[in-house]
């Protein structure tokens, strides 16, 4: 196979959101014609422990929690990662309750970002975690403006003409603002850290139900892992991210698809296209968890088998703190093939996975 590629004229990006006040910011061209490998962001010496074997557990798939392995990350890397020397600026422009099939309800929060013009994600289980720049008071917004863009305490209802869930208590609040009751069971949970999946938006495997990757399937796992009653209390958030195909936008994704048919792996593909192996960034989840009230020495817990992911949500000065790294276990290999996506270019998948992006998957 040819490794010949015509030029391409660099794209031009716009460089901050149209309905943003966030300050311009110039974005570098990549250039195509003369790749060079990127830094890894985390040291090669840091090495989490191993999946643990899942062979004698009988619960059921519907009820089991994730196996739980403790981190600590500021003792595991020997040199600096190569990391964001600042983290963006995210503001969440509007939050909704949403109910869903299985009878949970979550809440889903759309960021706008200092550094692209896409709308971020963080799907939160739990209503104790809560958006501080959702709260903020905006200049010249009405009462009706708050709610419309989900600045509101408890529930709406028709009829309802405050953001305020009670008068009396938010006279006391420096923001006008009451705080809002957890509607969380209590448990001795309560203390534990909230659980944390960053998710990467694969149209294709979340919409069309491509085997080629397990994506949606992980995208599932991590909303009924939360919905547990065990993870109810110390609540969880999904923060997901418009970087397809690990960065590298739909289209160039596909040609890596055909690539792979013609015998390269997905690693393989993306380097014969002249990106990198791996271009996702990680800097906007840190800061929309932040946002969240998630930053700070309580920690979360991160459920991901990809050990790279775990210093680089910490952000460059450790802004979040990963406490726990809780293992995604493909549902085929739990159930010995009979649930969960299966097909043979998943399994090649997970082998590149394992072999050359050295995820933990015992």
């Amino acid at each position: 196979m040819s490794n010949s590629f015509p030029a391409h004229a660099s794209p031009t990006f716009p460089s901050s959101h149209p309905s943003s006040n966030a300050p311009t910011t110039s974005i570098p061209a990549y250039n195509l014609t003369t790749p060079a490998p990127l830094p890894s962001i985390i040291s090669p010496a840091f090495t989490p422990p191993q999946t643990p074997s899942n062979e004698t557990n009988t619960i059921p798939l519907t009820e089991r929690d994730a196996p739980s392995i403790p981190v600590d990350s500021s003792l595991s890397a020997t040199s600096s990662p190569a990391l964001l020397a600042e983290l963006p600026t995210v503001v969440c422009d509007v939050r909704a309750r949403i109910p869903t099939t299985s009878e949970q309800e979550l809440w889903l929060h759309v960021y706008r970002t200092s550094i692209d013009t896409k709308d971020h994600l963080a799907i939160v289980f739990g209503s104790h975690i809560r958006s501080a720049s959702l709260f903020t008071p905006r200049p010249g917004e009405t009462e009706s403006d708050r709610m419309i863009r989900g600045a509101y305490q408890g529930r709406l209802f028709p009829g309802r003409t405050t953001s305020r869930a009670d008068s009396a208590a938010a006279e006391s609040t420096p923001d006008g603002t009451a705080p809002e009751a957890p509607t969380e069971p209590e448990t001795d949970d309560a203390d534990k850290p909230p659980l944390v999946r960053i998710h990467s938006e694969c149209y294709t495997g979340e919409t069309i139900g491509s085997s080629r990757c397990d994506c949606g399937e992980q995208l599932d796992e991590a909303q009924r892992l939360m919905c547990l009653p065990i993870n109810q209390s110390s609540g969880g958030v999904i923060v997901y991210l418009r970087q397809e195909g690990r960065g590298i936008g739909l289209s160039e994704k596909l040609k890596a698809y055909n690539l792979q048919d013609l015998g390269l792996d997905t690693y393989e593909a993306n380097l014969m296209l002249r990106h990198p192996a791996d271009a996702r960034s990680y800097g906007v989840a840190t800061a929309i968890l932040m946002d969240l009230g998630l930053g700070g020495e309580r920690g979360i817990r991160l459920l991901t088998n990809n050990p790279d992911k775990i210093r680089a949500v910490e952000g460059p000065r450790r802004e979040v703190v990963v406490k726990e790294r809780v293992a995604m276990v493909p549902i085929a290999w739990q159930t010995g093939g009979k649930e969960g996506v299966r097909g043979k270019e998943l399994d090649k998948y997970l082998s590149t996975k394992i072999e050359k992006f050295k995820h933990l998957l015992g």
